[in-house]
């Protein structure tokens, strides 16, 4: 698993914004800029819908006045179910991107197996990244959320 203070493997995140498909190269899209990353397990599931992505809607902005430049959010899902679960979450001020093949995550080695769930998911967790080096890792326990909600996240860049 990835720790803190190793820098984020290569991969490629995708996005669908209003002008399209936008593929994200990690090492481009992390550099020079702090950044809140944090991953749920599925879009449109119960916990990442009523908590995990409202919390960071709710917070964007006093989150971004700590100094970060992006709040993204990444599933093992594709850029369009992302890009429509941004939408009904009114999540304008958060980067939807899509880890289709679940690369990233197993690059991280925070992938886990939900066989009666989709396969291979991510574990939830949330990080903050500095021009691509992890400075700060919060990996949920199986069936916990609170070490990546947003209000933990904010109070530790505070």
């Amino acid at each position: 698993m990835i720790e803190k203070g190793q820098t984020l493997p290569a991969a490629v995140l995708s996005e669908l914004t209003h002008d399209g498909m936008v593929k994200h190269d990690t090492a481009e899209l992390f550099a020079n800029k702090r950044v809140v990353l944090f991953a749920v397990p599925g879009a449109f599931t119960p916990t990442c819908s009523e908590a995990h992505l409202p919390g960071y809607v709710v917070l964007a902005d006093e989150i971004k006045a700590t100094g970060v430049d992006i709040i993204a959010c990444v599933a093992v899902n594709d850029a369009f179910v992302m890009q429509a679960w941004g939408e009904a979450q009114n999540a304008s001020e958060i980067m939807m991107l899509g880890d289709g093949d679940a690369s990233f995550t197993k690059a991280l080695g925070l992938e886990m197996d939900t066989e009666n769930f989709g396969g291979i998911r991510s574990q939830r967790y949330a990080m903050v990244v500095d021009n691509g080096v992890v400075t700060q890792l919060n990996v949920e326990q199986p069936k916990q959320f609170e070490a990546s909600k947003a209000e933990t996240i904010l109070a530790n860049l505070k």
